[in-house]
């Protein structure tokens, strides 16, 4: 794909989030979904293919470390991230390649050499998504008897993540001469050891791979616990989030932006990327029509029990039809934090039955779900935009490949004519596409 010059506006930015067979959780029992495919490498190549004609800025997987068995309706991930990406770089040339790492099980060393090494792979595409993981069935799968508490999880992500800078700056770009005639291949002065001794982790360093194309790859974040957004202050280069409406997504990036400036921050771009669930048809009906045919395979035992997961409540003997009450604060539940806030904001502006919430619920998860004819999908996409509440969004198809070949031919040619998405990729990196300045090597003392 050539690569031209755009004209220097704010535009939005756009991430496709793989998922299975789609977002929709019950999508992938339709007969024509691509539930067969989803252990391919090929499938989520030729997403990512697709993703890349539309200039999408990245394609993004999130990442888990246990099955679910008590779920057995649920698609898991069938192809650990790093490794699938890899093969997803070869098969792609500008877009994006970003996964989830989580700072409760690498160790710094381990996720600075892969990342920097899938960077070298993909010629600076790469972005790391810093997680401090959900569930105690992770840990038991690395040697804990279950996680530490949230506020030690992002104390250890802390650390975890300056390292991961350290290494990634212990090579200069000079580091490799290739002097035949001196006979170095490498300046070893130009390759430091960290020599880092914190709380959860030594490492001496340096890392064995070189300075990757970009720098270092971008680190994004998507904790919304008070932890989590202190985390995304003082370390994101990009934010995922989860908004219902409008307005909680403004909220939610007028407080990013508060804590960026008490961070030191300020005037730092970090690009804010709701998540969004999309149904788009030549009419409103038939996109409604869309949804509706992915709905109609919804199992409400199974919808409870991720339901269960999310609030930490026992919703199985709640009548469909009856209000869900009010949830308890946020600082009451040990789960994900994000999810949790996400339905008590559902059951405080819609005062849903259960069978209504889990209908919300059924794609995405709470995020942003936008329903319509193209133009009133760009249409609100705009005016989150333009309201400041988001730089764009994580989109989250409720069916692939079928509703991103909808989004990328009947949505974002709306998106390029009003000039708010680029036409064709900026760089070749993906800092360059996100407008992120290459970062300068930080001597090591």
């Amino acid at each position: 794909m050539e690569t031209l010059s755009c004209p220097t506006i704010r535009a939005m930015h756009i991430n496709a989030f793989l998922f299975g067979a789609g977002h929709h959780t019950m999508g992938w029992r339709h007969p024509e979904s691509s539930a067969a495919r989803v252990g391919q490498i090929q499938y989520f190549e030729e997403l990512a293919q697709l993703a890349e004609t539309g200039c999408l800025d990245a394609v993004f997987f999130a990442d888990g470390h246990a099955v679910n068995r008590q779920y057995s309706a649920g698609v898991p991930g069938l192809l650990e991230p790093i490794t699938a990406l890899s093969a997803m770089a070869r098969a792609t040339t500008h877009i994006g390649l970003v996964t989830t790492v989580s700072s409760s099980f690498y160790t710094p060393f381990h996720a600075a050499r892969m990342l920097a090494s899938l960077d070298h792979i993909s010629g600076g595409r790469v972005g790391a998504n810093i997680v401090t993981s959900m569930f105690d069935a992770e840990a038991q799968n690395h040697g804990f008897a279950a996680l530490p508490s949230h506020a030690e999880r992002y104390e250890r992500a802390n650390e975890f993540v300056r390292v991961l800078g350290q290494l990634w700056d212990s090579w200069s770009d000079e580091a490799l001469p290739r002097d035949r005639e001196k006979g170095m291949f490498l300046d070893p002065e130009q390759i430091q050891p960290i020599n880092h001794v914190g709380k959860y982790f030594q490492v001496a360093g340096p890392l064995n791979v070189p300075r990757s194309p970009q720098g270092r790859p971008v680190l994004f974040q998507a904790g919304s616990s008070e932890a989590g957004r202190d985390f995304a202050a003082h370390f994101a280069e990009a934010i995922y989030s989860v908004s219902w409406d409008q307005d909680s997504a403004l909220e939610f990036a007028t407080d990013i932006r508060r804590r960026l400036d008490a961070a030191g921050r300020a005037g730092t771009q970090v690009p804010v990327l709701p998540g969004l669930v999309t149904y788009v048809g030549a009419s409103r009906e038939e996109a409604l029509a869309k949804k509706r045919a992915l709905d109609a395979y919804l199992d409400i035992d199974a919808a409870i029990t991720q339901l269960n997961i999310f609030t930490g409540m026992d919703y199985r003997t709640h009548g469909l039809d009856d209000l869900v009450a009010p949830l308890a604060p946020a600082s009451t539940f040990t789960g994900p934090q994000g999810r949790y806030l996400t339905v008590a904001r559902i059951i405080e502006t819609k005062k849903p039955t259960l069978r209504e919430l889990l209908g919300f619920l059924a794609a995405g998860g709470g995020h942003a779900t936008m329903i319509g004819t193209p133009t009133e999908v760009a249409d609100e996409m705009v005016a989150w935009f333009e309201s400041g509440a988001c730089d764009g969004f994580n989109l989250m198809c409720p069916a692939y490949p079928d509703s991103l070949r909808d989004f990328v031919d009947l949505v974002v040619p709306i998106l390029q004519e009003r000039g708010l998405f680029r036409t064709a990729y900026e760089g070749s990196t993906l800092r360059e596409n996100l407008g992120l300045a290459r970062p300068a090597r930080h001597q090591i003392p």
